[in-house]
């Protein structure tokens, strides 16, 4: 019995109780919590559902939770019900019950975790989104790893979820890359407001080799051309260091098309209509004010030239307009400032803030090498890029230790930290678990002992194979929270803290496989190999939400 099995009896236990004694069904909520107690001798689970309930229907809440335990009593698979303290019910399971977890996660298998909380949601989800005009740093490779690891989540919570590159090609700063590739390709110094490193050499020689004659010919002529060429160059660059990350984007969304599709003149034309625009100074204006905002934006200034706001404000209504529910996005720490004109927008278009849109806020990462900062990047001059945080640890440590803390705060990775093969790295603790497994397996197939068609549950009754079950069973539950609050590293922190730490407690207390040559596999070793299976179910299925590999060996 996982713990939504078990909360969702307590509360078929609670509507029992109510309607004989003629309360309130109504005062009953939709869903309650089990949770495990810190004491293991307090139970397997514990609620304080008579504790919520008793204020709601006048009834003291020892009371309530003596008829909670009579009727809980009553329900198969529940050995005990204890009350503690002015109503808690602690709760005790049949050995065979909780044994019969590692049937239902191995049946499951790769859909183990997934669940329905988010089903019909449409949710545009969109990271990353650096500028085409340099590599992908390592403040955006934190964000590729978050924000897919987050896209995975979301859809294992039953979420339709489109992942989104906002790609900045209109503007000034395209204006700055061709020119700084034209002085490049020119022999020229960099531009005093152009971009630097090795890279921008590099993109300049390709443009050459492929078109020689742009050499010597005046900016008005060459500028388009390496605009053009040097942004198809460096945009290719960056899928394929995001692809070499794993990340992989359904819609790259082009700024510059909106402009060019007349997305911002409709735009505006639907904000105007909504009545929240008005003009001054001869400048178009949308009183965001209105709705928390600092101050009001301009859309089109006084020369008319459309803002980057517009754009903003265009991009939000076409991903509405293409049908999303709700449009989430994942800004960088120099961002923080867009979080209530954003919303503005939405309230502005008729929507609602709380509902339609959300912004995620990420901190920044800094990278160490024994506790002294790594040097800065030739190729790409004050930045540290994703495709060299790769080549220094690889893509699965790197992606593991970028997505396994909470962004609200900022992060070190030390490079010898996070590649050292021991267990105090996180990412090889969670993959060693899986390995071993997989070697306790192939091991066992030697021995020509497999896990068998089924097992009996009941068999699974020492502590620390209770223990590991019941891990196991709250996979589901921490998938549901990790996807409601917009936190994947809780699949981390719950295969670190909980899976692979009991696991190898238990292997450590709980012989698996037969000792001698000779001796034969018991029932035992067949329902031990059940719950090893499950484990490594487990730990593959929240690796895979995190974007990282489950090795078969180490």
């Amino acid at each position: 019995m996982t713990p939504a099995n078990l909360a969702d009896t307590v509360l078929s236990a609670a509507r029992a109780v109510f309607e004989t004694r003629g309360l309130d069904v109504a005062a009953l909520p939709a869903t309650t919590a089990v949770e495990r107690p810190r004491n293991p001798e307090h139970g397997d689970y514990a609620s304080t559902l008579a504790l919520q309930l008793s204020k709601k229907v006048g009834v003291a809440p020892r009371e309530l939770a003596t008829a909670l335990a009579q009727e809980l009593g009553r329900r198969d698979g529940i050995t005990s019900v204890e009350i503690a303290g002015p109503g808690f019910l602690n709760i005790r399971l049949d050995a065979a019950v909780t044994g019969a977890i590692a049937r239902a996660v191995v049946t499951a298998g790769a859909a183990y975790g997934r669940n329905s909380q988010l089903a019909g949601q449409r949710i545009n989800l969109e990271f990353v989104s650096a500028n085409p005009t340099g590599p992908i740093h390592l403040g955006h490779t934190r964000w590729a790893a978050v924000g897919d690891s987050l896209r995975r989540v979301l859809a294992a919570a039953g979420a339709e979820v489109a992942s989104e590159y906002y790609i900045n090609d209109a503007g000034a700063q395209v204006d700055r890359f061709a020119r700084s590739l034209f002085a490049a390709a020119n022999g020229e110094p960099t531009p005093e407001d152009g971009y630097a490193g090795d890279y921008i050499g590099e993109i300049a020689q390709q443009i050459v080799a492929a078109e020689p004659g742009l050499v010597g010919q005046p900016a008005q002529t060459a500028l388009p051309v390496f605009s053009a060429r040097g942004y198809e160059l460096m945009l290719a660059e960056i899928r394929g260091s995001l692809e070499r990350f794993g990340v992989h984007f359904d819609v790259w969304f082009s700024e510059k098309a909106l402009h060019d599709g007349g997305a911002v003149e409709h735009a505006i034309e639907t904000l105007r209509k909504q009545g929240h625009i008005f003009e001054q100074d001869g400048a178009v204006w949308l009183r965001t004010t209105d709705f928390g905002d600092d101050k009001d934006r301009v859309l089109i200034r006084s020369n008319g030239e459309k803002t980057y706001f517009a754009a903003d404000a265009a991009y939000y209504i076409n991903k509405r307009e293409r049908g999303f529910d709700r449009c989430v996005y994942l800004l960088g720490a120099d961002h923080h400032g867009y979080i209530g004109r954003l919303k503005a927008i939405a309230a502005c278009a008729g929507d609602d803030p709380k509902s339609h849109i959300e912004i995620l806020i990420g901190q920044l990462v800094n990278l160490v090498r024994g506790g002294q900062p790594v040097r800065l990047s030739k190729r790409a001059g004050n930045i540290i890029t994703l495709d060299e945080l790769v080549d220094a640890v690889g893509a699965d440590a790197a992606r593991y230790s970028l997505a396994r803390s909470s962004t609200d705060s900022a992060l070190t990775l030390d490079i010898e930290e996070i590649t050292r093969h021991s267990s105090d790295n996180p990412v090889f603790y969670v993959q060693y678990a899986h390995a071993r497994i997989a070697s306790l397996l192939r091991n066992a197939a030697e021995k020509g002992i497999t896990r068998a068609d089924d097992y009996d549950p009941a068999l699974l009754a020492h502590e620390r194979e209770k223990n590991l079950l019941k891990t196991l069973g709250e996979f589901p539950a921490v998938v549901a929270t990790a996807a409601e609050l917009r936190e994947p590293h809780r699949i981390a922190v719950y295969l670190e803290e909980r899976v692979a730490t009991d696991y190898h407690r238990f292997y450590d207390a709980c012989q698996v496989l037969p000792k001698g040559a000779g001796e034969p596999a018991t029932d035992l070793t067949h329902a031990r190999l059940w719950l090893a299976e499950a484990t490594r179910t487990v730990i593959a299925n929240g690796l895979d939400m995190l974007g990282v590999s489950a090795p078969e060996r180490m």
